[in-house]
């Protein structure tokens, strides 16, 4: 059973709890660690995003596209919607002849507040571009242009496009295609549901140390190898300013990748001991999500003093304030890791 990972008091004493479990692998598929239960099925939402963009560089559309390690990174990302962001995706549809009318993932504000108001002032609209997704999305389109499929209907499951996603969801996870759960995700294509410590096993696999010149790194994972170095050498195309994922990964330099998904769901690569963790948060509650991020970093002191410092607002403990700015209570992780 998932246990209890977060509590919330109110003048010292517990007022509501937050309830999860966390798998901790290795590159091998060891479970190391865990709280709650490691088998817990958990649709993977965004932390899927990397492995659903290995495909681009192994099947030589990056090198054909001539895309940049910036890019690449943002197709890896659940976005801000930053400028900086959006001319990414804009880059890499013209570079396969698209715009961005062929996007399909649906429109929202961006997620960067100081944008979407300076957008809101100045009287424009969010377009799909804006699309925390459209990095994926674009990704997705490159690969019906690289092998000449149709790009119309690319969203959908039986798409030749999601069904090599999925084979390589599988492949990461090593969960057979027949038990992965298929559900639709908010931006409309196929996401998959597994158990959680697959997610940290696929995620363990992301972990590969990328040395500058790639020296004693297999064939068979130089594809990997090179989308790992650019989402670690670009943490502002995971997710933003102002966002766990891209702080964290600043804090630490290319010691960690980090990976939020939606409803609670979180992945993390350790890249110099080469393990995979992954979190869910029971209730999908995404105030509980932050805290126990950085509570398991801090524990297996990867977080520590100056980077600990920098990442306060997330957590461990975060403090709570009324509307009168009153401290009121805190929000605390109350699990413990056995160490790795």
């Amino acid at each position: 059973m998932s246990e209890f990972l977060i509590r919330v008091s109110r003048g010292g004493h517990g007022e509501s709890f937050h309830r999860g479990s966390i798998a901790v692998v290795d590159h091998r598929g060891n479970l190391l660690d865990r709280v709650g239960d490691p088998d817990f099925s958990t649709f993977l939402r965004s932390c899927a995003k990397p492995l659903q963009a290995l495909p681009i560089v192994e099947s030589g559309a990056a090198e054909r596209f001539d895309f940049t390690p910036a890019e690449l990174a943002c197709m890896c990302g659940s976005l801000n919607g930053q400028d900086y962001q959006v001319r990414a995706v804009s880059s890499i549809l013209a570079k396969i002849g698209l715009s961005e009318d062929h996007l399909q993932c649906g429109v929202h504000a961006p997620t960067h507040r100081p944008t979407a108001k300076q957008m809101e002032e100045e009287g424009k609209k969010p377009r799909p571009i804006h699309n925390n997704c459209a990095g994926k999305h674009a990704a997705m389109l490159a690969l019906c242009v690289f092998h000449g499929w149709r790009t119309e209907t690319y969203p959908q499951e039986d798409h030749p496009v999601q069904q090599l996603i999925l084979e390589k969801i599988s492949k990461m996870t090593e969960v057979p295609k027949a038990e992965i759960k298929i559900g639709i995700d908010g931006c409309g294509v196929p996401v998959f549901g597994l158990p959680l410590r697959n997610l940290a096993f696929a995620f363990a696999k992301l972990a590969i140390s990328p040395n500058p010149e790639g020296k004693g790194i297999a064939d068979s994972d130089r594809p990997l190898h090179r989308l790992m170095k650019a989402v670690l050498d670009h943490p502002e195309m995971i997710a933003g300013d102002q966002r766990i994922c891209t702080d964290v990964m600043r804090a630490v330099p290319k010691k960690v990748f980090a990976k939020t998904g939606a409803e609670g769901s979180y992945g993390l690569s350790l890249v110099d001991r080469g393990v995979g963790i992954a979190i869910k948060i029971e209730d999908g509650n995404p105030r509980a999500l932050n805290p126990v991020v950085v509570e398991v970093l801090r524990q297996y002191e990867i977080l520590k003093g100056e980077a600990l410092e920098m990442l306060q607002s997330y957590g461990p403990k975060t403090s709570i304030h009324n509307h009168r700015k009153d401290l009121v209570g805190e929000i605390e992780p109350i699990f413990q890791l056995k160490g790795i």
